[in-house]
């Protein structure tokens, strides 16, 4: 399976982003995004099963981001709104097979380029 994400980009505190991921190969996957800020580790943030119906979210989400999947279109989204500065990350799609809602990122073998989020304030 191959992962390339996009959307990231420049916005100014409380604006949004979308974030897509794109799947190629096999999709029956519960599909993560993590983030990494400069100087910081990896950090879960989403995770959205393979069904779509279910998800778990990182605490500083705070109903701020929403994910979501299209499967016939074989993409993941993540949907940021009101967004911090302290947002401003890398942020990666990954996938695994998994039927639960894995947080750590060793739980994931596979994993797009990912795309940089920068908040302004």
């Amino acid at each position: 399976v191959q992962l390339q994400a996009s959307g990231g980009g420049l916005v100014q505190a409380r604006g949004s982003l979308r974030l897509s991921c794109a799947v190629s190969g096999r999709t029956r996957y519960a599909m993560g995004w993590f983030r990494q800020a400069p100087g910081k580790e990896r950090e879960f943030v989403a995770v959205i099963a393979e069904s779509g119906h279910r998800f778990d979210y990182a605490d500083f989400v705070e109903d701020r981001f929403t994910i979501s999947r299209d499967n016939a279109d074989n993409r993941v989204y993540l949907q940021m709104n009101n967004l911090k500065p302290e947002d401003t990350a890398v942020y990666y799609c990954a996938a695994v097979f998994s039927l639960g809602l894995p947080r750590p990122s060793y739980d994931y073998p596979y994993w797009g380029q990912g795309t940089l989020v920068t908040v302004s304030s």
